[in-house]
């Protein structure tokens, strides 16, 4: 059990989630049905070693967590997975239907275990696999399957992190024409713009760190340092973050662009924005039915980020 607060919020509740589900109790010291309802809480906690994590929040303390979720009456429970709430209810229930609730949600303990043992087999046999040898494969799998549009990306994406800007270039030329309906394939464009024009700056050294490129960022942080509303400035700065595959740091400089212009030169920054998390989400990993998949936790967080900005 543990009891969050305004500060904790965020580590407490929405990062935690991203791994295990968490039951926010709202409560109060003075509701009765509170007090009845709490013990169970704590108890199935126990009883349900780690499937769920039980999380407290006193309303009248921090009402402006009770605000944010809306919460009119109390005790009321949210079950938060993956950073949002997935179901709830209100008042005392006893023991038998808060079991029932958390079971519609929750795998079988065994299931559970099952999925994590698969999961980290998948992960060891996976991480044993070559780039080339990906590379091999995908290229083998499109001869046979040209208008796969998953395989086309993967093999795209893998070159791109290769450095092998010329062979994704001509793997991408069957797809060109589909990056106005396909957004994947857009993003990888993106991504190849980016090399462009960070190879103007640093000819042959876009995939290396190195004094060039560092230099180049300094002279850019010097105009930006003049000017916060040069975003064409700012925007090449996340063109190289983005070419040197820094890919938090380029997010972070077109969120600078987007809080203080939301739709800059044609949305530009928010639709290179969203190139780069394509890029980076991992691809979905196969888990027991009922059990939720996991989600990155900086492809989460990179989301809201991005939500919050947009819908300020």
């Amino acid at each position: 059990m543990i009891d969050i607060t305004r500060d904790t919020f965020e580590t407490e509740i929405i990062q935690a989630s991203m791994q295990t589900p968490v039951l926010v109790d709202f409560w109060a010291p003075w509701c009765g049905p509170c007090k009845s309802l709490g013990p169970i809480l704590e108890k199935l906690e126990t009883d349900y070693a780690g499937r769920f994590i039980l999380a407290k929040v006193d309303s009248d303390q921090e009402q402006e967590i009770a605000a944010a979720f809306g919460i009119r009456s109390i005790p009321t429970c949210i079950l938060m997975v993956q950073g949002k709430p997935v179901d709830g209810f209100q008042g005392a229930m006893p023991e038998s239907q808060v079991k029932a609730f958390l079971d519609k949600h929750l795998p079988p303990a065994d299931e559970a275990a099952e999925a994590d043992t698969t999961l980290d087999t998948e992960s060891t046999e996976f991480a044993h696999v070559s780039p080339e040898a990906q590379i091999e494969e995908l290229v083998v799998k499109l001869k046979d399957d040209s208008n796969n549009d998953e395989l086309r990306f993967d093999l795209v994406k893998l070159l791109l992190l290769e450095g092998r800007d010329d062979d994704a270039k001509i793997a991408f030329a069957p797809v060109i024409t589909k990056t106005s309906v396909v957004r994947k394939f857009d993003s990888l464009q993106r991504w190849m713009q980016a090399n462009d024009a960070t190879y103007l700056i640093a000819p042959q050294t876009i995939n290396t760190p190195n004094t060039a490129i560092n230099d180049a960022i300094d002279n850019l942080d010097a105009k930006i340092a003049s000017n916060k509303r040069d975003f064409e400035t700012r925007f090449t700065k996340a063109q190289i973050l983005m070419s040197q595959q820094r890919w938090t740091d380029a997010m972070d400089e077109l969120l600078e662009i987007l809080m203080r212009d939301k739709t800059w030169s044609e949305d530009k920054a928010r639709k290179t924005y969203i190139a780069i998390l394509d890029i980076i989400e991992p691809k979905p990993v196969k888990v027991a039915d009922g059990h939720i998949p996991p989600v990155d936790p900086t492809v989460a967080t990179y989301r809201r980020r991005l939500s919050s900005v947009v819908l300020s």
